[in-house]
């Protein structure tokens, strides 16, 4: 073949794969990870599968919506189409100068993704897209156009055919498919066309407009008005059923302009500002929701710590526990199942799998609490990250009319991880500290992935996605005022920020609409491999240590019975204060406050009165108030002076004047309480229900021990047995990393040479010859004789090989030296020094010379 000759056009897909380069391959598995699980055995396999139905729906959901339009357009074209042809369909007969130049691109998408193939003269849709996508009585398209005029007429009788023919200003024709080529000749001619349509009754006119741009399907009755008898003598309305008429695809082509779509969008909407803040301020305020994510997971492990809410025989939590964490939390109940799923996704809660079920936290939270803050909220927000747990469905319903709750069954969406990284993407698209529009993000990612029931149906998952995405990026801490903040920016693996743009507004706080008219296209940042993602959570926890308060060795009391803690503070000082005070009020500073009961609970777990005094006064800057210290003396010498045990129960004191009191009081009625001596009483109440009883009435009793001594009541931590994080579910299979993309390039490569490779003829072989696909055929002695030949010339061989499986394959081998009963050679399949034993080789060929 000379260089000047051109290579002859591709007559199949999986010609047109064989043609192409290993990087134009593996950009194709990488786009539709679905062609390599498992790795086809060669270029014919990869082809039949790729146009298979489920694999050509799910790359036709991965289309943004100018390349989707560019593929309908394709679906309603001649097949072959040409370019031209094509451009036609997309930018209308003007030429739209946009869609012109967005239009090499898409037909580069589609090329790339094996949807279509053949060269510009011949543009070919796959058989699945072109049925998937081509318009139907059953499934319109979504280019609003009908029938051909070939199809809208299949059924007509010949008689009626040349009637319209001749109605029509034609010339009568010899068969129905010339006269139905007649037909489409003339509403194709834009002149002829204009000249026919110029004669046409102005309520005929109404009626194509009515039509033209879908849906193409009208009725009519037995006997038309004469604005639609005009119309169907003429064939620019035809019958398709009995009362139903169609607009020909051809004459709603023409009154469009020749235009495909009504609205074609060669061009992605912008991500538009909505507010700009200082990036100081940004990082600022989401350093502080940083800051009240991890108190807020902290409480809630706090309060489950002795075991929390059971497990619902469904499995999840019951509303009536989503509504009591939500209270404990302070937060509404939405935002309670964001917390509660997202501790669940970061491994810090489980199920206890006890025979009665409760949700616990893991041995993984007493390790999360031991690391820095900074360090927590890394491993918070990479789970969140990565997540396909959504909480925005709990309350809602599944498929079945079943409640979703949360930590249930049924909340996993794949899309999520993926939406999540596309809105933190577009965000990092925009200027640093500027606050995108929500609605400009919504329109960008259905113009990336257009949603199938349309933009504001409830189907439309990836919407609320996004929105979901948005709130919880602030909850989190991610954003801060809307913005992407440093840290965010680091977890998402982006690049360094833009410059914010001149003249936008610096000062403290400033919040100003800007209308941003140029459009900022977002960093094509690809999903992070957990290899990446774990450098990329730990930039984002180097940029966010320095901006989180250091913890707090002090607080300060108040003479109201009252401590201020202005920051948080560090663990031990934390712990022992929640035991001794309530929390009062959260925010900036937390406030707590000192009651009988704290201190009495604080007594309860073993310290002593002269422990309390020395507590508060090493962690408080202030003196310690008069009315704290005697509260705690006053709860002090009350606590233990009654004693409560096991009968059922029994109180004792040395003062017995106290007893009488006690026995006096009608408040103990219900506790059924009797002297047995002066110094013991005994209930019928059990020894809790008894304490409970006397504390209520203001005494400070404890109880002790069957020896007599007081017992220590600390809160007991119910942790589960050892529990991984739920595993996220994928999205279809994961994309091939380049490993894995290279060893299967290269087994597909090397399977195709043994399909399609040309063979030798075997002089020595009685059998049929080989056809591609089947497996050689010679007898064991004619094996042995071509390998030993093909050592001494270094000739390759193409072989049937069995292995001790079963399986049998096809391979290309360089046979290197034969020695007992084995075979040594280069094994271009799998690009390595195989040995085979001879016994199991079916049969060998020589490869034609322009093949070795």
């Amino acid at each position: 073949m000379s260089t000047e000759e051109k290579p002859a056009a591709p007559r199949s897909l999986a010609e047109a794969l064989r043609a192409r380069d290993d990087a134009s391959l593996a950009a194709l598995l990488r786009s539709r990870p679905d062609l390599i699980t498992p790795v086809p055995t060669d270029l014919t396999q990869l082809a039949t599968r790729a146009g298979t139905r489920a694999s050509v729906v799910r790359a036709l959901e991965r289309l943004d919506r100018f390349t989707l339009q560019t593929a309908q357009a394709l679906a309603v074209a001649s097949d072959p189409a040409s370019y031209e042809e094509l451009l036609g369909l997309m930018a209308c007969d003007d030429g739209d100068p946009t869609v012109a130049a967005a239009l090499p691109r898409a037909v580069g998408v589609l090329r790339e993704q094996a949807l279509v193939w053949g060269g510009d003269d011949r543009l070919r849709l796959v058989r699945t897209a072109r049925e998937l996508l081509a318009p139907s009585p059953q499934h319109p398209s979504p280019t609003g156009l009908g029938p051909t005029v070939q199809e809208a007429t299949a059924g007509m009788s010949p008689g009626r055919i040349q009637e319209l023919v001749v109605t029509a200003g034609l010339p009568s024709t010899h068969d129905s498919v010339s006269a139905a080529a007649s037909l489409t000749g003339l509403f194709r001619d834009r002149a002829r066309m204009r000249a026919l349509l110029a004669k046409a009754p102005e309520e005929s006119l109404q009626v194509l407009e009515r039509l033209v741009w879908g849906p193409p399907y009208g009725q009519v009755t037995a006997d038309p008005a004469p604005r639609l008898r005009w119309l169907l003598d003429r064939g620019l309305l035809l019958p398709t059923a009995p009362g139903t008429v169609v607009l020909p695809r051809e004459v709603a082509l023409h009154l469009r302009a020749g235009r495909a779509h009504r609205a074609p969008e060669p061009v992605p909407p912008a991500v538009e500002a909505a507010a700009v803040h200082r990036p100081q301020v940004v990082d600022a305020t989401a350093a502080g929701q940083a800051l009240t994510a991890l108190a807020t997971v902290e409480e809630l492990l706090k309060e489950w710590d002795e075991g929390g809410p059971a497990v619902l025989r469904a499995g999840g939590l019951s509303v009536r526990d989503l509504k009591r964490t939500a209270v404990a939390l302070d937060v509404s109940e939405p935002v309670a199942a964001f917390w509660v799923e997202l501790a669940y996704a970061a491994g810090l809660i489980a199920s206890d799998g006890e025979a009665d079920e409760r949700y616990a936290a893991t041995p993984v939270y007493d390790e999360w609490l031991e690391r820095p803050a900074a360090e927590r909220w890394g491993l918070l927000a990479e789970a969140w990250l990565a997540a396909t747990r959504t909480a925005g469905l709990v309350g809602g319903r599944d498929a079945k009319d079943r409640t979703l709750s949360a930590l249930g069954p049924g909340l996993d969406r794949s899309a999520a991880p993926e939406v999540r990284h596309r809105v933190l993407a577009l965000l990092a698209g925009l200027p640093e500290g500027a606050a995108p529009d929500p609605e400009s993000v919504l329109a960008r990612l259905h113009w990336e992935r257009p949603a199938r029931g349309g933009r504001d149906t409830e189907d439309d998952l990836r919407g609320r996605l996004a929105r979901w995405a948005l709130s919880e990026a602030e909850l989190l801490g991610v954003t801060g005022r809307g913005a992407l903040s440093g840290h965010g920016r680091a977890l998402l693996g982006a690049p360094a920020p833009e410059p914010a743009p001149a003249g936008e507004p610096e000062g403290p706080g400033d919040k100003l609409p800007v209308h941003h008219h140029h459009r900022h296209p977002a960093p094509a940042l690809a999903a992070l491999s957990p290899a990446e993602q774990a450098t990329a959570t730990a930039a984002a926890v180097r940029l966010l240590g320095p901006l989180l308060p250091e913890p707090l060795d002090h607080v300060l009391l108040q003479a109201d019975l009252t401590a201020v803690a202005p920051g948080p503070l560090q663990r031990p000082l934390a712990e022992t204060l929640g035991v001794l005070a309530e929390v009062e009020s959260k925010g900036g500073a937390t406030v707590y406050r000192f009651t009988p009961a704290s201190v009495r609970r604080a007594l309860d777990a073993g310290r002593a009165a002269a422990d309390l005094h020395a507590f508060l006064a090493e962690h408080s800057r202030t003196p310690v108030p008069q009315p704290l210290a005697y509260l705690i003396d006053d709860v002090a010498r009350r606590h233990g002076h009654l004693r409560v045990g096991a009968a059922s129960a029994y109180v004792r004191c040395d003062d017995d004047a106290l007893l009488s009191e006690i026995l006096a009081d009608k408040r103990s009625a219900g506790l059924r309480l009797r002297r047995l001596a002066p110094t013991v009483l005994a209930a019928q109440a059990d020894p809790a229900a008894l304490l409970e009883g006397l504390r209520a009435m203001g005494f400070a009793p404890a109880a002790e021990s069957a020896e007599g001594d007081v017992l220590i009541t600390r809160a007991h931590a119910h942790r589960t047995p050892p529990r991984t994080a739920p595993e996220p579910v994928p999205d279809g299979p994961p994309a091939p990393d380049a490993t894995l993309l290279t060893a299967a390039i290269r087994a597909i490569r090397a399977g195709d040479l043994a399909a399609t490779a040309p063979r030798k003829p075997n002089p020595g072989a009685a059998a049929a010859p080989v056809t591609g696909g089947e497996l050689p055929r010679t007898s064991s002695a004619e094996t042995l004789a071509t390998v030993q030949a093909a050592v001494l010339t270094g000739q390759a061989l193409w072989i049937g090989y069995v292995n001790a499986e079963g399986a049998a394959s096809q391979r290309v081998i360089g046979p290197v030296r034969v020695e007992g009963g084995f075979v040594t050679a280069y094994d271009h399949t799998a690009d390595e020094v195989r040995t085979f034993a001879l016994h199991r080789i079916t049969g060998v060929a020589e490869l034609a010379d322009d093949d070795v």
